[in-house]
């Protein structure tokens, strides 16, 4: 009897792309493939590793010499040569092939050395293509002789590694959470695209020979908190870190006519429910409990809703924003009551490509827009000194429409720190204090906006833990979110995060969200209010009664499946 038959996962290669996981891999950083051999090298350990994609199965192929590969971190391979870099070095050396492994033959020999450190190497016909974060370029080298050809810009601010399919320059950064596509002529960024997990450290395409489909795989590397069960402590469990490093297929699309690309999307299942348990007396009549639904926009769709508890009514207000209305004749703190809804939702990662030469003529901004988006109609201080002054100080100079947002947001970055409170404070305080939670940058961030004629809005309400590849389990945000829009005349409303960025005390700041999103936000309130409460027709403010103080909310994301999002 065998256990082994044709539709094993050991024997039968899938057609589907996996999650790639080297055995006893602390780190992997540079990665590179040779038919259905993948390369993969570990710069803690000095390991390089060859690893089977379809079954993880791994061997160390530097057995004798994995001291020449630690802090190894660029890696490719090119007509039976392997190059690979390593503090201010670039190596090469060939490679000898028996049946499906692969070895080296020694030493390695020095290709050319930088004055900084160097990160990916990739090699194309007569060129070799090495970046530097130090230095902030990617060095193209003459293959035959190691002399530099010319130098082209690279973007981002995080450790880069590099590959080449075609005429374009793919490139990773481990800080803005990003994979940039590049003209490999001019340098151009012609479209990037956000990572589903933080920290890519290297990225390789594969050809699958089955289907001839090309899958641009990533890798990760970054520690993990877990809670470990230590019996020699007391308490016995305790908060620790571990080395998590994996390669995921990477699904993209790019929608030039529409100035974005999707990546890595989601199908979520989430529910937002109230429980109605008053912590005072109450009564209230001819009740309506107004609840936000999830949105369609150009990274999110939804495929279902349906109620919890008990039924809704739905009603469509501003630009399609849906909401869900539960209707009472009275509620009194007597009265116990579950109530929401559940949507099956699609969601990805969205990232805009606009660029501030596109901005130097735009149309001028609807008039009912400035009405609503350029006055102070939610406590943002913007008569106050503090505020006006940070106003003129956040543009100095600049006209650019892009270039003046952008300012903008690293100004309050600069100013401001992420603490959370018990309540939201106005702009004036939160910029006195520099330190502000998610909704306290916002204030501050539409208050700079709007006093400088950039129409923008609140938007949010939730992100899903993430966590990509925890399939089929229930997770619960610890926290609200909001973020931020603005409207770009003649483009449309562009989004960007609130606070997320501010990751570098003094910059520089990553801009993996200024016109993009994670696919973990959950979109479901743009031009109104979450959640409102009303009561013989008339809103219920915070001072008559309090939402949070009449129900306690329960909010929880289930991820369904992965996305490609050429899968029409």
């Amino acid at each position: 009897m065998t256990l082994e038959s044709e539709s094993h996962p050991v024997t039968s290669k899938p057609l589907k792309p996996r999650t790639i996981r080297p055995i006893a891999a602390s780190s992997i950083y540079g990665i590179a493939f040779t038919e259905d051999i993948l390369l993969a090298i570990d710069p803690r350990n000095g390991y390089l590793f060859q690893v089977d994609p379809f079954t993880n199965n791994t061997t160390i192929i530097n057995a004798h010499h994995w001291d020449d590969f630690i802090g190894a971190t660029g890696l490719a391979i090119a007509d039976d040569t392997l190059w690979f870099t390593t503090r201010e070095n670039v190596y090469f050396c060939s490679v000898s092939r028996e049946e499906n492994t692969l070895s080296l033959n020694y030493p390695p020999q020095l290709f050319t050395r930088l004055s900084y450190p160097v990160n990916g190497v990739a090699v194309h016909e007569g060129a070799v293509y090495v970046t530097c974060q130090k230095s902030g370029d990617i060095y193209i080298f003459n293959r035959d002789n190691g002399k530099e050809i010319t130098r082209l810009y690279a973007p981002g601010i995080g450790t880069q590694n590099i590959t080449i399919k075609d005429e374009h320059l793919w490139l990773s950064d481990t800080l803005e959470q990003t994979i940039y596509c590049l003209d490999r002529a001019t340098g151009k960024v012609i479209f990037s695209v956000l990572t589903p997990f933080e920290f890519p450290t290297g990225l390789a395409f594969h050809r699958c020979q089955q289907t001839g489909k090309d899958t641009l795989y990533v890798a990760y590397t970054f520690p993990e908190p877990y809670i470990r069960d230590n019996p020699n402590a007391e308490p016995n469990y305790e908060l620790q870190y571990r080395d998590r490093t994996f390669i995921h297929p990477l699904y993209f699309r790019f929608y030039p006519e529409k100035n974005y690309a999707l990546s890595n999307g989601y199908l979520l299942e989430m529910s937002y429910v109230e429980e109605l348990e008053p912590l005072d007396p109450v009564q209230l009549k001819d009740v309506e409990w107004r609840i936000g639904l999830p949105a369609d926009t150009d990274r999110q769709k939804v495929r279902t809703v349906e109620a919890i508890g008990l039924p809704f009514t739905e009603e469509v207000h501003g630009e399609g924003q849906r909401i869900a209305v539960f209707k009472f004749d009275q509620l009194t703190h007597n009265e116990r009551y579950i109530f929401g809804w559940r949507a099956i939702i699609e969601v990805w990662s969205i990232k805009y490509r606009i660029n501030p030469r596109e901005c130097e003529n735009l149309p001028e901004l609807p008039p009912e827009y400035g009405e609503r988006y350029l006055v102070d109609n939610d406590d943002l201080a913007m008569d106050t000194e503090i505020i006006r002054k940070a106003a003129e100080e956040a543009i100095g100079r600049e006209t650019n429409f892009l270039r003046k947002m952008y300012s903008i947001r690293n100004y309050v970055y600069d100013r401001l720190s992420y603490g959370i409170k018990p309540h939201i404070d106005s702009p004036d305080i939160a910029l006195k204090r520099g330190v502000g939670s998610c909704g306290e940058y916002l204030g501050v961030l539409l208050a700079l906006s709007r006093l400088n004629g950039i129409a923008c809005r609140t938007v949010g309400r939730y992100k899903c833990p993430g966590h990509p590849l925890m399939h089929n389990i229930p997770l619960a945000p610890d926290y609200n979110h909001v973020w931020m829009e603005f409207y770009l005349p003649g483009f449309g409303w562009l989004p960007m995060e609130s606070n997320p960025d501010d990751v570098i005390e003094g910059g520089p700041y990553p801009t993996r969200f200024f016109m993009g999103l994670a696919w973990y936000h959950a979109e479901m309130a743009k031009d109104v209010p979450f959640e409102r409460l009303f009561s013989e027709g008339v809103q219920v403010n915070k001072e008559q009664v309090s939402i949070g103080d009449l129900a306690i909310n329960h909010v929880q994301f289930t991820i369904l499946d992965e996305l490609d999002p050429n899968d029409d």
